[in-house]
């Protein structure tokens, strides 16, 4: 029998199935709810219930947009390059590009990458509606921004062999040494990947 109620259990558990988070800081964040103020956990409860119901997903670029909204700010501004579409893995990652601010082109949203070991084939990726984009004739530029690992690579080169029959034009983010950092602590693979992308000056 255990000493701790039901419901602290439940919620520790359920914090443990979040992404990052162990079950010291599981129980961390549900004692500090149990403790703190009730407004901070209705405040969360709400959050959590509106969470689903109050958002949807871009019909377009498949990102996360408000629910019942068909298109999300970046496809729907005519500000934007449509001729440049970036490809990433989560809706996340747009996040990231954005805070950049300095891509103005349009987003594809794949939801995943390839993975075989994990039954993560093309059909369960956002793959068919962007080759049905490109089939357009609109795209001029797609840039494949996966995150550089097995999978990521794996999907980028799946992505470039069925969209260069449309004669777009297929990039890669750049890989290389971060700003800040020291050659000492850079790994092979890094060091040899700025190697071959170095630039003039």
């Amino acid at each position: 029998m255990s000493v701790i109620p039901e419901a602290i259990q439940k919620l520790t558990l359920a914090f443990e199935r979040l992404p990052g988070i162990g079950p010291k800081t599981a129980s961390r964040l549900t004692f500090y709810l149990l403790s703190a103020p009730e407004e901070y956990s209705l405040l969360l409860a709400e959050a959590l219930l509106g969470l689903k119901s109050s958002t949807g997903q871009c019909s377009e670029c498949f990102n996360i947009t408000r629910a019942g909204q068909d298109l999300c700010e970046v496809c729907a501004s005519s500000q934007r390059d449509e001729g440049v579409l970036c490809v990433v893995e989560e809706p996340l990652d747009v996040l990231a590009m954005e805070r950049t601010a300095g891509y103005h082109g349009r987003y594809h949203v794949l939801h995943g990458v390839l993975s075989p070991i994990e039954g993560i084939g093309p059909d369960h990726l956002k793959i068919k509606p962007l080759v049905e984009r490109v089939r357009t004739g609109k795209v001029r530029e797609v840039i494949l921004a996966t995150n550089p690992s097995m999978e990521g690579d794996a999907t980028s080169l799946y992505l470039q062999q069925q969209l260069s029959p449309f004669g777009v034009r297929i990039t890669r983010l750049a890989r290389g040494l971060p700003v800040g950092g020291d050659l000492e602590y850079a790994d092979q693979n890094t060091l040899l990947r700025a190697l071959a992308g170095r630039q003039e000056l």
